[in-house]
């Protein structure tokens, strides 16, 4: 066939439903889309307000349906560049968790990591292979890959968290499994606090030779977190883009809790506007204390304590703090690392 006939000539077309007969497809009618110059992405920045929205929206799933029911009383954060997908990202998805006095979310284990950051309510628990480990705000609990875990409300408070699992990387990868538990708790066989004690201080048990791929740490309690950012804070100053950024690491390997979401934790001082940054990861970031704003390309989004809100990859990000401000964010970060693809661009002030 001659090269200069027209793409919408009947002689091309006949050729392309030949094709589509044997499920084969003409690469040169979608090359510039699937090889890009630059990441393109549907993910859109959002914005979910926890006082205005969440909140109620969450207290109301409560009174509507039962932990039994539900077995996860959980809102999707469903970002809507990726409508009917449960997806917060390409790779991760997030949710709002509830817990109600009294109740037991029962056991089970999945293929899925997961991460719960803990937003309001003090006291209740989630068990992780037979070790109890109790919740209080801004805490870092991890549920690692085909680990057992439950939760429970003892207390007389609700308790409410994000949720952020590899969701959508595991389903596109066909490597879902999951198994109810026989009980609807664990028996706490370990006691509590037992993995800070063993790996958490810089000290590991003689002969402990790590071969899970996540952290033995279950629980990063914000306490010590937040004494770690008060204090790098008053003893140098903020970086230009970060203001102060940790990472949450694997005291085994130095690398991230878990191998498919890497976590982060930064304090912004008070009027402090980062500048320019960009990475080809797409974030998930709820604010713990404070308030500000940030500016996802031509998106301007507006936070206080406890919001949740999403930025995609390879978009220019600056923050602004009104107060002190500390933000959580996770990310697929680790997985573009393993394979090479991650990238980031630091930008200049402009005028």
């Amino acid at each position: 066939m001659s090269a200069s006939v027209k793409s919408n000539s009947p002689e091309r077309q006949r050729f392309y439903g030949r094709l589509r007969q044997q499920h084969l497809a003409p690469l040169w009618e979608t090359l510039h889309a699937l090889v890009t110059r630059e990441p393109s992405t549907p993910i859109q920045s959002f914005k979910w307000d926890y006082d205005r929205d969440l909140l109620g929206l969450v207290q109301d799933a409560g009174k509507l349906l039962t932990a039994q029911e539900a077995e996860r009383r959980v809102l999707i954060l469903e970002n809507p560049g990726l409508p009917g997908q449960a997806s917060t990202t390409h790779t991760l998805y997030a949710g709002v968790q509830l817990i109600l006095p009294g109740e037991v979310a029962r056991s089970h284990r999945h293929t899925q990591s997961a991460l719960r950051f803990i937003l309001q309510g003090s006291g209740a628990y989630t068990t992780v292979e037979g070790e109890r480990i109790d919740m209080q705000p801004g805490d870092l609990i991890t549920t690692p890959s085909w680990t057992w875990h439950d939760h429970g409300n003892e207390t007389q408070e609700p308790m409410v968290w994000l949720d952020v699992l590899d969701i959508p990387l595991v389903k596109m990868l066909d490597a879902s499994f999951a198994e109810p538990g026989q009980q609807e708790k664990q028996s706490t066989v370990r006691p509590l606090g037992d993995s800070s004690v063993r790996y958490a201080n810089n000290l590991f048990p003689v002969d402990w030779i790590p071969h899970a791929k996540y952290s033995p740490v279950f629980k990063y309690p914000y306490l010590k977190t937040r004494e770690t950012l008060s204090t790098l804070s008053r003893n140098g100053d903020p970086d230009a883009w970060h203001g102060f950024k940790l990472r949450y690491v694997n005291p085994a390997t130095g690398g991230p809790l878990l191998p498919s979401i890497g976590t982060f934790i930064q304090l912004l001082p008070q009027s402090l506007r980062t500048l320019p940054y960009r990475s080809t990861d797409a974030t998930i970031h709820t604010c713990v204390e404070g308030e500000g704003e940030t500016r996802a390309g031509d998106t301007v989004i507006a936070w206080k304590a406890r919001d949740i809100f999403v930025t995609p990859g390879w978009t220019w990000l600056t923050h602004t703090a009104t107060s002190d401000a500390i933000l959580f964010s996770a990310s697929d970060r680790p997985v573009q690392e393993a394979l090479g693809l991650w990238r980031e661009e630091r930008g200049a002030l402009t005028a």
